[in-house]
């Protein structure tokens, strides 16, 4: 759908989208230095159990980021942004009462789980970028996510890192999760007043689908749309290829190259400075010039390559990590807002949030099998090899992503 002249939201309504895709990637990425290791020392856990709460959080928004996607069809985009940056809100807030309580670790697992459903509001995100953006325009405004998708986990794990040695009563931790409460306060007061609706009655779903969150006849629907159900395939690979390193990269980091924990910051934030870039700005020039299937072709292709220079950067040195950290950034940059430009142009118009939303929970189930993975492969096989499986699984990104067709698009009318 085309978004009419006298329909299309503000800059400060597009800058709200910005911020709440921001402010949830930084909900989740500020704990990163500091959850994990609070539920072994301060509530006795395993080391299991303390990565089972970043497992939590993403299989809430696997299940729950089509729910609101359809819910947004039907009833506007705005009410379902709005209510989920009150709720994240709540569960932030909830995580750092629970850190201070610290007399039971269900209460980490409840907080985080409420905060996963709260966020699983991307495919609401991008279906309004959809909604206001002509078809040629549709992979510059998905950048606006992936740049905020960058910026969050540049910023967050910082923030959380230096943050979560202030204490309250003794009891570390709760002080970046009350921050991000904050910020989400905040957030909702400016969204309350700059986020204009994007979706016109007259071009909402009238068809009453389930809310359940396996709801497999939405997931039909969307997967019946020409070239929707490979481009989400070549999704879910690269996601769960990009996301074996989550959890490995300082593990590789301290083994083979001796790196401090700043040493690999310094690292990721290069990286997700390039990918921020990317998305930010080098989109836009090239989505004039190529087609999606193009830039997701040329970007997988490019990861597959960043991660076999990954593999190989110990018998070259540091600079060839951060070469192909950098070559590893420009080819997300370039897959993530042409796989949602690409995807959405394929959308029913009055069902952009049930096949964006479904597109994003195969993400989120990627995002939550991948750190794990990760940790398998590098435990059980040696340092290299997670590296080596990402190179293989962009490598069959890029072998499906050939078959996309870029002609098959919807009728998108006004």
């Amino acid at each position: 759908m085309e978004a009419r002249d006298d329909q299309k939201p503000s800059r400060s309504g597009l800058g709200a989208i910005f911020l709440i895709v921001f402010l949830d990637l930084l909900g989740f990425s500020l704990v990163l230095p500091f959850l994990a290791e609070e539920a072994r020392t301060t509530f006795h856990t395993s080391e299991l159990v303390g990565t089972l709460l970043a497992a939590i959080y993403s299989l809430m928004q696997f299940l729950f980021v089509p729910v609101w996607g359809r819910v947004s069809d039907r009833v506007g985009r705005r009410p379902v942004l709005l209510w989920s940056v009150f709720a994240t809100a709540i569960g932030m807030a909830g995580l750092g009462l629970a850190l201070l309580r610290a007399d039971a670790v269900i209460w980490l697992f409840v907080a985080r789980a409420a905060s996963g459903i709260a966020t699983a509001n991307i495919g609401t995100a991008s279906a309004y970028i959809a909604d206001v953006t002509k078809p040629e325009d549709r992979a510059r405004g998905m950048g606006l996510i992936g740049m905020a998708f960058g910026l969050g986990f540049i910023i967050g794990p910082a923030i959380g890192g230096a943050l979560s040695g202030i204490e309250i009563g003794g009891r570390a931790g709760a002080v970046p999760c009350f921050v991000a409460a904050g910020l989400s306060v905040v957030n909702f007061a400016w969204a309350s007043f700059g986020l204009r609706e994007s979706l016109p009655p007259s071009m909402r779903a009238t068809a009453k689908r389930s809310l359940a969150p396996l709801n497999f006849d939405a997931a039909r629907d969307a997967f019946s749309r020409p070239g929707v159900a490979r481009a989400v395939l070549v999704n879910f690979t690269i996601i769960l290829s990009f996301t074996v390193l989550d959890q490995t990269f300082r593990f590789f980091n301290k083994d083979m190259f001796g790196m401090s924990a700043l040493d690999t910051g310094l690292v990721l934030a290069f990286i997700g400075v390039v990918a921020a870039g990317v998305q930010g700005g080098l989109i836009r020039p090239l989505a004039k010039r190529y087609d999606e299937a193009s830039l997701i072709r040329a970007g997988t292709a490019l990861q597959a390559l960043a991660f076999a220079g990954l593999a190989a950067a110990p018998s070259f040195g540091r600079g060839a990590l951060y070469a192909a950290g950098g070559v590893l950034a420009i080819g997300n940059g370039l897959t993530q807002p042409s796989v949602a430009a690409f995807v959405s142009k394929r959308a029913d118009p009055k069902a952009q949030g049930n096949t964006l939303g479904t597109n994003q929970s195969a993400a989120s189930l990627a995002r939550m099998f991948g750190p794990a993975l990760g940790g398998l492969l590098y435990g059980a096989i040696g340092p290299r090899f997670p590296f080596v499986a990402g190179a293989i699984g962009m490598t069959l990104a890029t072998l499906v992503a050939m078959s996309l067709d870029q002609r098959n698009t919807s009728t998108q009318t006004s």
